[in-house]
């Protein structure tokens, strides 16, 4: 018999794979290969340059030891190609890293916690920073303002995670009143999109180049006509261009929107300081009810205007039945017609007979029923103190404060500018609030080595009267356009009465920066022999430009002599850090 050539099968030592092993790697690379395109075009655009990088917190151009809020943070809520309203976040510089002594707070807002129109030395962080450095002189305190015009709750919870990297010891919040006209708002020009849900994961895909491209491109092919409408609009005011002319009536469709999206993005923002373990300052907000009547409301007709000339015209003493049938016709058509503009001429009424428990009923009721959305309602403080409760944060009931403040209990133009912003004695009732609160806390923050007095405060007040003159400047520009007045007036500003007032024009019109008008101020209080106002202009370069180790020296020789011995060691150590100029140490004793 023949031997068989057949060979037993010879064992590779690396088998072949079969098909079932093959087939999931497979489908697993390419399922990941759109990923890779992905990563690889977000690369390549990185590489050659484009777009940008979004961080809330740049460090200082001259002085790498500090950071400071990015001016242009608007840009993370605008889309990539379109022009961004021309708002900024004033440069306000901190350590970049913490001190071990470092107590470190951030303010977060709208325009009315960044000091519009003062700017930062009225803004909560301006008012508050030098203060809680005299009542905790062992502790190194920053307070660092995130508060810019026109942003809403988008801006505040976009910005958080940004804050809870930089170890804040508390937030400060005051904010409300953007939620409907503000970038991003249920009413505004530049509203969010659709869906609170899609507006979230557009800002969180911002700062990918892939997405700025995309967006960019998006621009582009819009329908011709888009931006040149928009571009006469960039003269008239920030509040002109943001309304869209979208009358939001209470209780309507898009007023539920607009109380529906703050909440629940108030509830997240809350929700991550306190997982942060970051406790958080939320204030009431208030505007100017006793003065301020519905920018939109239906007019009033001949009847309703008899029944009012007549409550004004009578003797209350002796038609008391007359007047309260009169009365009770008005409130009916109140609550019938849903009328803001008579509920605000019913509240002046009763504020004119001092009955002013049942105007701030009527008052509120016309803010409330103002079509045109630029106060907060009264449903927006009801969210605020639901959600101190819910969440641990300390209620700051500064609508309360300024109501104290306030003839009658009625906030108005004692206190207010115009229909929201406080003129700087307003703003200083709000901060003071908060720094009661801050006193009063004990748990979280340290007590505090000394409680500066109100009136110590107010006198050290880092505004100079310069900038109180260009604000009103400022606010006679807001005021000569809409919604004041339903086209645009031309502003004729009186003539400065004195060298301050004419400083505070010329950088009004631009014609001199703010570094300019406070050398010249300075140097005129210098002549002039008054130290105080010298000591505060110091104060203000030196905090302004923390690179300048001569501002610093000044600063701290100053408050050395008038015994104010831990600051000056605050400016002290300040000059000490800040880089020599050409070679030259300054002496910072």
């Amino acid at each position: 018999m023949k031997k068989s050539h057949r060979q037993p099968p010879v064992q590779s030592s690396n088998p072949v794979p079969s098909n079932n092993a093959v087939r999931p790697l497979f489908w697993l690379v390419l399922a990941a290969m759109p990923l890779l395109l992905l990563l690889l075009a977000e690369g390549l655009l990185r590489l050659v340059g484009f777009g940008m990088d979004l961080p809330l917190f740049v460090p200082h151009p001259a002085h790498p030891a500090y950071l400071t809020p990015r001016p242009d943070a608007v840009l993370r809520f605008v889309p990539t190609g379109v022009t961004p309203p021309n708002v900024t976040i004033e440069p306000q510089y901190f350590l970049a890293e913490k001190p071990a002594n470092g107590l470190r707070i951030f303010v977060q807002g709208e325009s009315s916690a960044a000091g519009y129109p003062y700017g930062l030395g009225a803004s909560l962080a301006g008012l508050l920073e030098g203060r809680l450095r005299r009542s905790w002189p062992e502790h190194q305190v920053e307070v660092i303002n995130t508060a810019m015009s026109a942003v809403n709750s988008y801006s505040m919870l976009s910005y958080a995670n940004d804050i809870i990297a930089q170890q804040p010891d508390a937030v400060l919040i005051y904010a409300g009143h953007n939620e409907y006209v503000g970038i991003l708002g249920v009413g505004a020009a530049e509203s969010g999109l659709d869906s609170s849900v899609f507006t979230r994961l557009s800002l969180a895909l911002r700062p990918y180049r892939l997405y700025q491209a995309v967006e960019q491109l998006t621009t582009a092919i819009a329908p011709a006509g888009t931006e040149q409408t928009a571009a006469p609009q960039q003269k008239r005011t920030l509040m002109a261009r943001l309304a869209k002319s979208q009358f939001i009536a209470l209780h309507s469709e898009l007023y539920q929107a607009g109380l529906a999206q703050y909440q629940r993005n108030l509830t997240t923002l809350l929700g991550n300081y306190q997982q942060a373990g970051v406790p958080v300052f939320l204030a009431t907000v208030a505007s100017n009810i006793a003065d301020q009547p519905p920018f939109q409301s239906p007019p009033l007709t001949t009847s309703q205007r008899q029944l009012l000339a007549e409550l004004a015209s009578s003797n209350p003493g002796a038609d008391p039945k007359s007047n309260a049938i009169k009365l009770a016709a008005l409130r009916d058509m109140i609550e019938e017609q849903q009328h803001g503009l008579l509920a605000f001429e019913l509240g002046q009424w009763l504020r004119s007979q001092q009955r002013f428990d049942e105007a701030k009923i009527y008052l509120e009721l016309a803010r409330d029923l103002d079509q045109l959305r630029f106060r907060a309602p009264s449903d927006i403080n009801k969210i605020h103190r639901q959600l101190a409760v819910a969440f641990g944060a300390t209620l700051v009931e500064t609508e309360q404060a300024l109501a104290q403040h306030s003839t009658g209990g009625l906030i108005g133009r004692e206190l207010m500018l115009e229909h929201l912003h406080p003129n700087l004695p307003g703003y200083f009732v709000i901060a003071d609030r908060f720094y009661q609160a801050l006193a009063a806390q004990q748990q979280q923050l340290p007590k505090m080595t000394v409680q500066e007095s109100t009136a110590q405060a107010w006198t050290l007040r880092p505004v100079l009267p310069a900038e109180e003159y260009a604000a009103f400047a400022r606010i006679a520009t807001l005021t000569a356009d809409y919604p004041f007045v339903e086209k645009a007036q031309p502003v004729q500003l009186p003539k400065a009465n004195d060298w301050q007032q004419q400083l505070g024009l010329d950088f009004f019109a631009d014609n001199i920066s703010w570094l300019t008008l406070m050398q010249q101020s300075l140097a005129k209080y210098q002549a002039a022999g008054d130290l105080p106002m010298q000591l505060k202009t110091s104060l203000i370069l030196a905090d302004a430009m923390p690179e300048q180790a001569q501002l610093q020296a000044t600063a701290a020789r100053l408050l050395q002599q008038q015994g104010r011995h831990s600051e000056s060691q605050y400016y002290q150590q300040r000059c000490q850090r800040a880089p020599s100029i050409a070679g030259r140490p300054v002496s910072c004793r």
